[in-house]
């Protein structure tokens, strides 16, 4: 039995604690990438990369840094999986935790602004005053703007976390009310709960695409 409701987010609530393996089950199926004759999935998965990286290649505009699209699609699929593998059964879902969330937002962040603090400092300084601002308003803009790029991991992690406990508390206050509906109501139940289930599937690709956007932006912005 739950002591509260949050423990079913807790990675050591049962006896054996191998939840946190649930984020590599992605490596499972790279191996499909090794066969002589490609199949549906290797097509299928070729295919999404080609317009994903056409996708985030127009965010970053520039040629020379054609190869970053691939460090965005690889945590945009890492995301999808954990994601995706979250809503099944007995599945610890890894990307509810500010663990996995900050320790990939926070290392592309800080090395995005130590880049371009060190090379490109005239750039750097020119986002923090945005183009037309009356001369009065330039220290309150700078303080924002340097408070608003401080926070930017911060928002990234907990943007994806909150959404995936969101829907996964929903799911769970509703499989546990379950047993004192009466017999007529169980089916609306289970038809708010399978629509429920097709939103946090919606939801799991969504915040993949998000997280990974908002860090091609923020290297646009660097280079």
């Amino acid at each position: 039995m739950m002591i509260n409701l949050f423990s079913s987010f807790d990675p050591s609530t049962f006896i054996y604690s191998f939840n946190w393996f649930s984020s590599i089950l992605i490596f499972f199926f790279l191996f499909y990438f090794y066969w002589l004759i490609p199949s549906r999935f290797n097509f299928m998965s070729l295919m999404l990369t080609k317009i994903i990286h056409s996708e985030f290649f127009i965010l970053i505009k520039n040629p020379a840094n054609m190869g970053m699209t691939l460090i965005f699609i690889s945590i945009m699929f890492f995301v999808i999986m954990n994601n995706f593998f979250g809503l099944f059964p007995y599945i610890f879902t890894s990307t509810s935790h500010l663990i996995l969330t900050l320790s990939l937002s926070l290392p592309l962040w800080l090395s995005f602004m130590i880049y371009g603090w060190l090379f490109k400092t005239n750039h750097m300084f020119s986002h923090l005053v945005p183009l037309g601002t009356p001369f009065p308003l330039m220290p309150f803009m700078v303080c924002i703007e340097t408070i608003s790029n401080v926070i930017r991991p911060g928002t990234l992690a907990v943007r994806l976390s909150a959404n995936m406990i969101a829907g996964h508390l929903i799911l769970t206050l509703l499989g546990n009310t379950g047993s004192s509906f009466s017999l007529y109501l169980m089916p609306i139940l289970v038809i708010i709960q399978i629509a429920l289930l097709t939103l946090e599937t919606a939801v799991a690709f969504i915040q993949s695409y998000v997280i990974s956007i908002l860090l091609t932006l923020y290297s646009s912005e660097v280079n």
